[in-house]
């Protein structure tokens, strides 16, 4: 029997979460005992929500899975991993295209951190043409959006793009 918890972070800009987002906390969540979700506070990436509201509204969506908890980090992921006694770091992957990026940065993180794994997790089939930035287009224009998004990411992006208020 396990002595300590397999903890595993979570990392990602999250704007905002997705559908896509949820179904990999939720598979992570049966592999590991804790899961953090780690927004990046970047300020030199232009965001629609700042750090604040991406995290009020990960919370909100997975309000009802634990253990799961949301907080932020800047700075090294692997530096953040190691002070929250991570074990694993989760990247979600949805097509091949993703793989290349992503198989960079885990090389780089095992090299900083050989004691935290990265742990790829494809995401769902279903949303597999799900991406942050497709959803923002989408909702800025009006497009239904109510299958791709948790609903309080719903309510957060009527109130950004008043085109998505028809939507009920």
């Amino acid at each position: 029997m396990r002595d300590t918890k397999r903890i595993a972070i979570y990392p990602g800009s999250f704007d905002p979460l997705t559908n896509g987002h949820m179904d990999v906390i939720e598979r992570a969540l049966e592999i590991f005992d804790e899961v953090i979700v780690a927004v990046l506070h970047n300020p030199s990436k232009k965001a629609l929500f700042s750090s604040e509201e991406r995290v009020d509204m990960i919370r909100q969506s997975v309000n009802g899975l634990k253990p799961v908890h949301v907080d932020t980090f800047g700075g090294l992921l692997v530096e953040y991993a190691r002070m929250k006694k991570a074990v694993a770091i989760i990247r979600g992957m949805r097509a091949i295209s993703d793989f290349e990026n992503e198989f960079q940065m885990a090389l780089m993180n095992r090299k900083l951190n050989k004691d935290v794994q990265s742990v790829f997790l494809m995401t769902g089939l279903r949303w597999i043409f799900t991406s942050s930035s497709i959803i923002k287009e989408a909702a800025q224009f009006g497009g239904d959006i109510s299958d791709m998004v948790p609903k309080p990411v719903k309510l957060k992006l009527m109130a950004k793009f008043p085109k998505l208020n028809g939507q009920a």
